[in-house]
């Protein structure tokens, strides 16, 4: 009986053994030490975190495993676990719930990963956490309140990230920063808490001026791993010591002119000289009676390090370069702008100058035609011709934006130019651009309508690629043209006919206006999709429109 006993005991014990070792991940190791169980999975390509590790482990460390992202409740299971270490993956998203469950967790080592930013409420649910090392990875902000939810962490280590610019309120705002001078010095222990900030692209211009000097003070409890921070830039401090830096206050700019009231002949070359001071360095804008100038060469010179001058450059002056010009400065506090106003002289005093800003009647005798000249990855190429009277002294606005947006960016174009880039464009977006001439607003027919479209290729490493989809409708503007809308997918066959009405069209309305009415000419615009879009704006010839656009791929509308 007794032989009985011992033998089951045996046997018991040999399947408790054996059932244990079962609970151990493919391709990874379990070990037992005096600190508990420990999981260990290197070099193993899982790619995401398993969801049936076993809720026993203390310690788990997946490393070169090929891990993406830390979901929400990654190891909510494993509520025993106080050190987690996931080094050398290629982590770029952490969910904000991703330590859920791990209240007893003390270490987090995330070194060599791909994040870009922490969320810092995550560690809500870790109120133990002594340790967090994010080393070594792509981290470019640490907002002021990042530290809030660490109360017990005794050691920080963010070198080699991207860091460029930090409050000092970080550090002001942390509770242990707040208590433990106090609280140490009052119990006579010696504890320290290790900060490493070092390699990272500090940018050393005002705003860095409250955590440098939080740098130079910075004395036990708090110890940096390395004291000798450098700047980055700009230039004139790269690679400085924070120690060696005085930085200043940030300041607003003001912006300021020797001369604003100018006036010069007509043909003469103007230059309006705009000197800004402000800290940090600041964005400068030249305006046209408010909106964006493009076209005419800008130059800056620095003078010293808050100092700036500016100089629009105007070549050859026309009428319609008189009026009153804007150079805005802006920076992160504030803006500042000062206004120009130019004037041009008659060379013979009988003749008075007409107004500076011609403003044409909605019904002269003008046409402008525009088109999409090029697509680039990310945007578009327009151009148009205009047949005016004085084109070398022709201005134009461009509105542009999206379809259903009330307001459009509007940009200034000055004379002799007929082109123009815009870039940025969204995917699966519709986008609506009108050329007017200065000061118009848009009107009916002065527009170009366009979808984009979205193609991801792996050649293109999952970039973005942009494409126009459809054109929904081209005009000539400032004339009663036909609107068309054909696809590439169309049978050849139905492109001509398109064209083909359009000719029609034009033909037609040259016989009822007469010799002396001008009309545009028009350049049919393809896109690349099999949709067929059409509009009409009369009654009678709808039911038609709307057969022709079922019938697949080429419109005409009146």
């Amino acid at each position: 009986m007794d032989a009985f006993c011992v033998t089951l005991h045996l046997a018991l014990l040999f399947c408790l053994i054996t059932s244990g070792s079962t609970t151990c991940l493919l391709g990874c190791s379990c070990t037992d030490d005096n600190l508990g169980r420990t999981l260990l999975c290197m070099e193993t390509s899982m790619g995401q975190i398993p969801e049936d590790i076993p809720g026993d482990f203390t310690k788990i460390r997946i490393e070169n495993c090929h891990l993406t992202e830390l979901p929400q409740r990654s190891f909510s299971q494993v509520s025993a676990l106080e050190f987690l270490w996931l080094n050398f993956n290629e982590i770029t998203l952490m969910n904000m719930k991703s330590l859920e469950g791990l209240t007893g967790l003390s270490e987090l080592r995330l070194q060599g990963n791909k994040l870009t930013s922490v969320p810092w409420t995550a560690f809500q649910d870790t109120p133990k956490l002594k340790i967090l090392d994010l080393k070594h990875n792509r981290l470019d902000v640490l907002p002021e309140h990042a530290l809030k939810y660490l109360p017990a962490l005794t050691y920080l280590d963010l070198s080699f990230n991207q860091l460029t610019v930090i409050s000092k309120d970080v550090f002001m705002n942390w509770p242990l920063y707040q208590t433990a001078e106090k609280a140490w010095g009052k119990e006579g222990l010696v504890s320290n808490v290790v900060l490493g900030l070092q390699d990272n692209p500090w940018l050393c211009d005002c705003r860095l001026k409250g955590f440098v000097e939080f740098i130079k003070s910075v004395s036990p409890p708090i110890i940096l791993m390395n004291s000798y921070l450098t700047c980055s830039s700009p230039a004139s401090r790269a690679g400085k010591f924070f120690h060696e830096m005085q930085l200043k206050t940030c300041m607003k700019p003001v912006t300021s002119a020797a001369e604003s009231n100018i006036t010069l002949p007509l043909g003469a070359n103007a230059t309006l000289t705009c000197l800004v001071k402000a800290r940090p360095g600041p964005t400068i804008q030249w305006m046209y009676s408010l909106k964006v100038i493009r076209g005419f060469a800008v130059k800056e010179t620095n003078i010293d390090e808050e100092t700036i001058t500016s100089q629009l450059g105007i070549p050859s002056l026309h009428l319609a370069d008189r009026g009153l010009y804007t150079c805005m400065a802006t920076n992160f506090i504030g803006n500042s702008s000062v206004n120009f106003s130019l004037n041009i002289s008659s060379l013979n005093s009988s003749v008075p100058l007409p107004p500076p800003v011609p403003m044409l009647a909605s019904d002269d005798n003008v046409y402008i035609d525009i088109r999409i000249a090029k697509q680039t990855v990310y945007g578009i190429t327009l151009e148009w011709h205009a047949a005016t009277e004085n084109p070398a002294e022709t201005w134009f606005t461009i509105h542009f934006g999206k379809y259903d947006s009330p307001k459009k960016d509007m940009i200034y174009i000055g004379p002799g130019i007929n082109s123009y880039s815009v870039s940025d464009l969204l995917p699966v977006t519709k986008y609506e651009v009108c050329l007017t001439l200065k000061n118009h607003p848009p009107r009916e027919g002065q527009c170009i309508v366009f979808v984009t479209g979205s193609d991801i290729s792996e050649l293109e490493q999952r970039e973005r690629l942009i494409h126009i989809i459809v054109i929904v409708c081209a005009m000539v503007l400032a004339v009663p043209a036909g609107m068309y809308a054909c696809t590439t997918e169309a049978r050849f066959s139905c492109v001509e006919r398109c064209m083909d009405l359009w000719k029609w069209r034009r033909m037609h309305r040259e016989n009822l206006q007469g010799r002396g009415e001008r009309q545009g000419t028009f350049d049919s615009l393809q896109g690349t999709s099999d949709e067929g879009l059409c509009r009409d704006s009369e009654e009678k010839p709808k039911k038609k429109s709307e057969e022709r656009c079922k019938g697949g791929s080429a419109a005409y509308m009146y």
